[in-house]
């Protein structure tokens, strides 16, 4: 049994990592397997996020003045959280891909940017083009006004060159 120093430790920690994230989704590990559960630790790890199973009041304790506190008060049954300071989009693939082949595996509710959402609206975000993605769409996006900008600028002295060619052959240039 933990000491009541290592306890307030973790409410601590918890504490100021819920303070830090921007996505927190709440979630149900019931009944699922060793091998399931390194599986989905990794690969929220992988979207740069973290997964912790958690003691409903220290949940609630630690959500408290943090964006997770509307999806961590009057908790039941047993409860785990993943959370990212990153990209939302990446933590919900990753957990609906889990989702997917572990039954067990359940979300019950989730916080994005301060805002509680829905279990639909979880599964809606994992459909959401990633952030990376969204970066590379708009680069392209903006470079492309910008490679034709450039390519009409080329183009100018090559017309030049060209009329003034033509025009010496039609000697328009006599004196």
């Amino acid at each position: 049994m933990k000491k009541k120093s290592e306890k307030q430790k973790d409410l601590d920690n918890l504490k100021t990592e819920l303070a830090k994230v921007s996505t927190v989704i709440l979630t149900t590990f019931q009944g699922i397997t060793v091998e399931n559960d390194t599986k989905l630790r990794r690969e929220v790890q992988k979207a740069g996020g973290k997964y912790q199973v958690v003691k409903n009041t220290l949940a609630e304790r630690a959500g408290t003045g943090t964006p997770a506190e509307g999806v961590l008060k009057n908790l039941k049954g047993t409860n785990s959280i993943a959370y990212t300071h990153t990209d939302p989009v990446a933590l919900a693939k990753a957990l609906t891909k889990i989702a997917k082949d572990v039954p067990a595996f359940q979300f019950k509710s989730g916080v994005v940017e301060g805002r509680v959402i829905s279990i639909a609206e979880i599964q809606q975000l994992a459909t959401m083009p990633s952030k990376e993605e969204l970066i590379s769409k708009i680069m392209f996006l903006l470079n492309a006004p910008a490679q034709r900008i450039a390519t009409a600028l080329n183009a100018l002295p090559r017309n030049l060159a060209v009329t003034v060619n033509e025009a010496i052959k039609a000697n328009k240039f006599s004196s």
